[in-house]
């Protein structure tokens, strides 16, 4: 299962390359990977296999992965109609699609995410490849981004079935506690479920999502939406994978939860209702690819029914009808793919004589929609037959309960059988006042309607529906076989299977049913032109209401961001302190505290500094002058800084002083914009009230310090520390050994927000893009490389703004600073240093180089885009956190290696070394996106509006 996870996410990654290198033939190659995948699932059908892969077992996060009977059913229809509809894309598309590499590897990608849904026994690591789906279908759905309406239709689809996906993650949280285990296994084998409220309450949840994902009502809408998606998604997701996930999910938890109170009313109302409402609607549309839609609408009602019941012949008639509409729908939507490319048009009021010029077509068609119908041999009939007999002797229903949810199916019955004879007969009849589609080399002269030419498909393009409606006739011969298939899962559900699949089960209730459900369905489609056809339908426009929702959202929003923020920064800063201020103090006077003991000082020296930090913080909100006021508050934080060092922690030490130089030159970069004086009627006179404000934060910030110090109940941990870091992590200093390795995971977090925050500095600035290329000296138009200068663009900086003095040092003192940049980094692991002290070291290197020579010596300082810096750190972080993973140990462990050299002789190191790099390259290129954000572009903008001999 690993393995063929692991080859979907291979295949994603190089689809792109195999587009380009064979055009649109290299989705052939691509279809190979979920059809190795079905081997190896038809190979081991009927045995349960297991994968247990420890990730994260304080928080129940492992790759638990379970291959059973229902994963078995999942399984087939995700890769094996996956790997028809990859090889179906190669006629689909042209080769000047655009995108086309890119909607390979995402289609790639959904089938390994539909793959790792199925067969995921942890119901967190479900959840993830949940939303996975969720994201790669709003991708893929709006492929189109250059349509209005593909871009709605993903959002629709993304907000539907992600809010569902969030209620299902907040019932998947309550039954993992209150069940205490999140595996669904565990929850399968126990016997004494708890009960209450709680679980209740869960269940429902986790309903909510299903529902969502299987578009039931009211939440259907998206999926009629979704069909501007080209027609391969349509035919793979919202046919045979996606939309099915709900179901799964349903018939995964029937065998726990259907006797809980929410269950029925949810799953059996709500279905049976989507199967009526959407079957009149596919009577109205005249899209046949929007008829499909609601079809499936229609027919995921009925699977939910089925697979919601909670009975052995229930489930058994709903893994059937699960089978055997994956088979007739995806066959369908393809076969409407085929149409529009050949006709140019969906719409069955513009299509005439397509029968006549594709009789092969017709026929797959016609099976297929026979399938649907529930007509005899088909696989669709076997299982609508086994549904209506499982319905009306579901023992755990009440008798009224149980006619009127047969009533309601026959109805729904009724609607498949009059929109599966309109598909047909709109798709393929020859229809009086419309023009009979004509051959390539001619064509009819129109009537009422423009006349179309008829592209006849090739063999390859026909060949995926082919095959999936000879799957549906032989599923049906075969009921038999396919009844020993299905029915382990079937025995899952508390009872006796007393039924079996078979294609004729004698004469009975069941029988009489499917001929009054033939009959009314033909019937109906006979006064199918008394329905309102429209491609705008108004009988159940649930988006409408979707639309409302959203402006209303909009509408609350506003007010509750006019009400918040009101624009002034006063204001927002004075609310923030003041929930500082009263929160706390309320918890701390209402609630049980421990005494405080507190030490002025360990030494003299501390309060001198303190002293100094006291006066240099009064003397920043005093004086006029900006850059003066930045030094003051500089001057506090090198105090905090010295104050570390005399606590006897180096390390944090220092950081403080890298930080707070790198943050003097940031602030420096940035007052240029600004008049260097503050203007008179900022000054100003003292503030009473913010002074007081200030002074109460500053006193509550300081006691709830001293009570969260004297609060501690339980032993400290810090004695172990030093040992746990060197006996697990191979290092001598603790501080960077839990930042690199026992706690790799808040740093690999911490790393991202700087990469999040270094691009969004950039997107300020730039607008657009990053600043260009790099700025290297040869590209300056006064370069002149026969001069001789300290600095490689010491020359191209104005003279107004060069110094030989500044030059001449940076050059002697760069060197240095980046060799004791690359000392701090490797001896990180055993003494003060690291990788984030190493990057601010030379960071601060770079801004050397930057004020001694301006953006052209910056572009030959490091001739790199900041942007590489980012992604490659931030790549090989998270690589060494997959690395370990690979090979067979949780994410972010480190070893120890010891490597013999010449000279040097034996040397150790630990292979966090790899993740402390990421760490490296990220400040190196935070710094450098600042310096050519902050530096070279606001520089560049200032030289230009300033007037002429201005040296501001």
């Amino acid at each position: 299962m690993l393995a063929i996870l692991l080859a979907h996410a291979i295949a994603a990654l190089v689809a792109p390359l195999c587009v380009r290198a064979l055009g649109r033939n290299g989705f052939y190659p691509l279809a190979l990977v979920p059809l190795g995948g079905l081997g190896w699932v038809i190979a081991n059908w009927g045995r349960t296999q297991e994968v247990r892969v420890p990730w994260a077992p304080t928080v129940s996060m492992n790759i638990d992965l379970r291959f059973d009977s229902l994963a078995a059913i999942m399984c087939t229809l995700v890769l094996g109609v996956g790997a028809l509809i990859v090889a179906y894309c190669a006629r689909y598309f042209e080769n000047d699609e655009p995108r086309l590499g890119l909607f390979a590897a995402q289609f790639i990608g959904f089938a390994g995410a539909m793959f790792g849904l199925v067969t995921s026994d942890n119901m967190v690591l479900l959840f993830i490849f949940w939303e996975a789906t969720t994201v790669l279908s709003f991708l893929l759905v709006g492929h189109n981004a250059e349509q209005a309406v593909s871009r709605r239709a993903a959002i629709q689809a993304l907000l539907v079935t992600g809010a569902g996906g969030l209620a299902m993650l907040v019932g998947i949280i309550i039954i993992g506690e209150r069940c205490g285990s999140y595996l669904l296994s565990d929850l399968l084998a126990r016997a004494d479920l708890p009960t209450g409220t709680a679980v209740h309450v869960g269940v429902a949840l986790m309903l909510v999502g299903a529902l969502s994902k299987s578009a039931i009502v009211p939440l259907h809408f998206w999926l009629p939406g979704a069909m501007a998606a080209p027609t391969p998604v349509s035919a793979y997701l919202h046919a045979a994978a996606m939309v099915k996930a709900g179901v799964y999910l349903v018939a995964r938890l029937a065998p726990i939860f259907a006797s809980s109170p929410a269950w029925h009313p949810l799953v059996l109302t709500l279905g049976v209702t989507s199967m009526v409402l959407a079957g009149l609607r596919a009577m109205q549309v005249t899209d046949l690819k929007l008829l499909l839609a609601f079809g499936t609408v229609s027919q995921l009602g009925l699977l939910m029914v089925l697979t919601g019941i909670g009975t052995p012949e229930a489930a058994l008639a709903g893994t059937a009808l699960i089978v055997a509409h994956a088979l007739f729908k995806a066959c369908l939507f393809m076969v409407v793919g085929i149409i529009d490319h050949a006709a140019g048009t969906r719409d069955l009021r513009e299509l005439s004589g397509v029968g006549r010029r594709a009789p092969v077509l017709c026929g797959i068609a016609a099976v297929a929609a026979a399938s649907m119908a529930g007509i005899p041999p088909m696989l669709g009939f076997v299982g609508k037959e086994s549904a209506l007999d499982a319905i009306l002797g579901a023992e755990n229903l009440a008798q009224p309960a149980r006619i009127a949810l047969c009533a309601g199916v026959v109805l729904g019955s009724v609607c498949t059988v009059g929109y599966s004879a309109r598909f047909v007969w709109g798709a393929f009849a020859t229809k009086e006042a419309v023009p009979v589609l004509a051959a390539d080399h001619g064509a009819a002269q129109p009537k009422t309607l423009v006349a179309r030419v008829w592209h006849r498909p090739g063999v390859l393009f026909v060949a995926a529906p082919a095959i999936l409606a000879a799957g549906s006739l032989v599923g049906g011969l075969s009921a038999g076989w396919d009844d020993t298939r299905l029915t382990p899962y079937a025995e899952t559900l508390p009872g006796e299977l007393d039924s079996h699949l078979a294609l004729w089960h004698g004469f009975g209730t069941p029988l009489m049913l499917t001929v009054l459900v033939i009959g009314f369905g033909a019937a109906l489609f006979a006064i199918r032109d008394r329905f309102a056809e429209s491609p705008h339908p108004r009988l159940g426009n649930a988006d409408r209401a979707y639309d409302a929702t959203l402006r209303g959202m909009d509408r609350l929003s506003l007010r509750m961001t006019r009400a918040t923020q009101r624009g002034s920064l006063p204001l927002s800063q004075t609310t923030i302190l003041l929930t500082l201020l009263v929160l706390p103090s309320v918890m701390l006077a209402t609630g049980s505290r421990a005494g405080v003991g507190l030490r002025l000082w360990d030494s003299p020296l501390q309060a001198v500094i303190g002293a100094l930090m006291i006066a240099m913080a009064l003397a920043a909100t005093t004086v006029r002058n900006r850059l003066a006021g930045v030094l003051f508050v500089g001057v506090t934080g090198y105090g905090c800084g010295v104050l570390f060092a005399l606590h006897g922690a180096p390390d944090l030490a220092l950081t403080q002083f890298l930080v707070e130089t790198l943050t003097l030159v940031i602030f420096v970069l940035v007052l240029r914009a600004f008049p260097a004086e503050l203007e008179a009627g900022r000054t100003a006179s003292f503030k009473k009230r913010r002074a007081v404000l200030a002074a109460l934060v500053g006193i509550v910030v300081a006691g709830l310090g001293a009570f969260a110090l004297a609060a501690r109940s339980a032993a400290p941990i810090w004695p172990r520390i030093p040992p746990a870091a060197y006996e697990f992590g191979g290092g001598k200093n603790a501080v960077n050994v839990l930042l690199v390795d026992i706690r790799a995971w808040d740093t690999l977090g911490e790393i991202s927000v700087l990469v999040v925050a270094a691009t969004g500095v950039a997107s300020l600035v730039f607008r657009h893009r990053r600043f260009g290329a790099v700025a290297r000296a040869v590209e300056a138009p006064n370069y002149r490389p026969d001069l001789v200068s300290w600095l490689p663009a010491g020359r191209l900086l104005d003279r107004r703004y060069r110094s030989v003095v500044l030059q001449i040092t940076t050059r002697l003192v760069f060197p240095t600073i980046m060799v004791l940049s690359v000392y701090f980094f490797f001896s990180g692991h055993n003494a003060p240093g690291g990788g984030f002290a190493g990057g601010l070291t030379a960071g601060l290197a770079l801004v050397l180089r930057y004020l001694a020579g301006g953006r052209y010596e910056l572009g030959e300082a490091l001739p790199v885009e900041a942007g590489h810096l980012l992604g490659a750190g931030l790549a090989l972080a998270a690589g060494t956190a997959a690395g370990s993973l690979l090979l067979g140990a949780p994410p972010l462990s480190s070893a120890v290696l010891s490597v013999t050299v010449p000279v040097l002789g034996q040397i150790k190191f630990a292979t966090a070394l790899f993740f402390d790099l990421g760490v490296y390259l990220i400040v190196v290129g935070l710094v450098l996106d600042v310096l050519r954000s902050l530096g070279v572009r606001l520089g560049t903008e200032l030289e230009a509006e300033a007037p002429k001999g201005d040296s501001r």
